[in-house]
């Protein structure tokens, strides 16, 4: 599935699978080379990004005031800006432990990038 995201999604630097159980990079495939620490922060971002203390908190209010007794999380796509990249986080909705991470040059189409994530993510078996 991570080459497929590299090959498919376009302008595509780097992609990756955390694992949200264990909040650990799974893999990871890119353009350049990055030190392993920055990788692994990048997991521990992901987990909190999805499943924070206070994410998690406000899921759990929305569940309780709605009469919700599901397990599912709200948050399943998360789209960052930096400076000059775009990053993609994407829940898979077969296994929710699972989030593809796409990140693209800051000027790639969004609407493209969305769509090609989505088709890849839905069409991994192994995944």
């Amino acid at each position: 599935m991570v080459k497929q995201l590299r090959k498919e999604v376009p302008d595509c630097l780097a992609s990756g699978v955390v694992d949200m159980a264990t909040g650990m990079l799974l893999t990871y495939e890119t353009t350049d080379s990055h030190p392993t620490e920055v990788l692994d922060l990048l997991a521990g971002a992901t987990l909190d990004l999805f499943q924070g203390r206070t994410v998690t908190m406000i899921e759990d209010i929305f569940k309780e005031r709605r009469g919700i007794a599901s397990t599912e999380h709200y948050f399943q796509e998360i789209l960052v800006n930096s400076s000059n990249l775009t990053h993609l986080f994407v829940r898979n909705n077969q296994h929710d432990d699972v989030v593809a991470v796409v990140v693209c040059p800051k000027s790639v189409n969004i609407g493209m990038l969305f769509a090609a994530t989505r088709r890849v993510i839905k069409e991994a078996h192994a995944f």
